[in-house]
């Protein structure tokens, strides 16, 4: 009896160890992986998913035509170990009747936590005070010195009311805010009741909000949302958390650099802002050990 030819999966990135498992033992698999966490070069990318039948892949793989061209006929299945996926070239897959798998709500718990962190480390100045501590800057109680915000009667702007959103809001609410404000394609008011969030124009937000935190998807109406316009809108003593994609809905950081304390994912904004006035992150909301077992998992199944 001739053997069931095995079916090839590469894998871009090293997985939990209950992830390889499961496809290890896959009878009818054979697994390939790049076994570095640094990301593939290109190069070696499109040489490894030739005659692969099934690719997960990670935000850093651009899987687009000439990668699926190289990959060949045989691939059935790209799983993507993200919840975005404007990495992935979705209409030329879908011409080609490839199915897409990847991981909503597995992160959202995770990066709501993340960006509560972000916003309190910031409007509480803590990396300037932790750095005060550490060079000796600390030496009696001053009444005005390391004053921050507080989030008690405040107004907090949310862009993008979806799953990251609400998890965000229903975990700001306790500490007081006063007002939740929030902007997006249409207004939800079935999710904003439980916050008594109001539905206004993005210029509004900008310009009412004392925390804005932005939490939507990158789309082409998104992209650029938060411009020059915006950050020239918001109050000089606004706090801004971008927890969105690295390719981000917001633009013309030069803009906000004396405007407000900023914390953003993006490197190209950092550089414009003064170290002081800055936390940086990078998907941080994946390091936690259950989100990162439970991601895997969906991104193996889904499809």
């Amino acid at each position: 009896m001739k053997p069931a030819r095995l079916m090839k999966v590469f894998i871009t990135g090293p997985l939990p160890p209950e992830g390889m498992a499961v496809l290890t033992k896959a009878a009818d698999c054979e697994v390939e992986l790049w076994d570095s966490d640094d990301p593939i070069p290109r190069k070696e990318l499109e040489q490894s998913v030739v005659g692969a039948h099934g690719l997960l892949c990670r935000l850093a793989d651009r899987v687009d035509q000439k990668l699926l061209d190289a990959a060949g006929a045989n691939l059935r299945v790209i799983s993507t170990l993200s919840v975005g996926v404007d990495h992935l070239a979705l209409d030329e897959i879908k011409k080609r009747g490839i199915r897409v798998g990847y991981t909503p709500g597995v992160l959202t718990d995770a990066t709501a936590e993340l960006a509560v962190s972000l916003l309190l480390t910031t409007c509480r100045r803590l990396p300037e005070a932790i750095e005060e501590v550490k060079n000796g800057g600390w030496s009696s109680w001053k009444p005005l010195w390391m004053c921050g915000y507080g989030l008690s009667q405040s107004t907090v702007g949310i862009v993008g009311l979806g799953r990251i959103g609400q998890a965000i809001a229903r975990r700001l609410k306790p500490f007081g805010v006063q007002r939740f404000l929030y902007t997006g394609r249409q207004p939800r008011p079935q999710e904003a009741a439980e916050f008594q969030a109001e539905f206004v124009p993005i210029a509004q937000l900008a310009a009412e909000s004392d925390f804005i935190v932005v939490s939507c998807s990158l789309t082409p109406a998104t992209r650029g949302l938060c411009n020059k316009e915006f950050f020239q809108k918001m109050k000089s003593t606004a706090v801004f958390i971008n927890i969105s994609s690295l390719r981000s809905p917001c633009q013309g950081a030069g803009e906000m650099a004396q405007r407000l304390r900023a914390l953003t994912a993006l490197p190209e904004v950092l550089s414009s802002i003064p170290s002081n006035h800055m936390v940086a992150h990078n998907h941080l909301q994946f390091n936690l050990v259950s989100s990162s077992g439970m991601q895997v998992e969906q991104c193996i199944y889904d499809k």
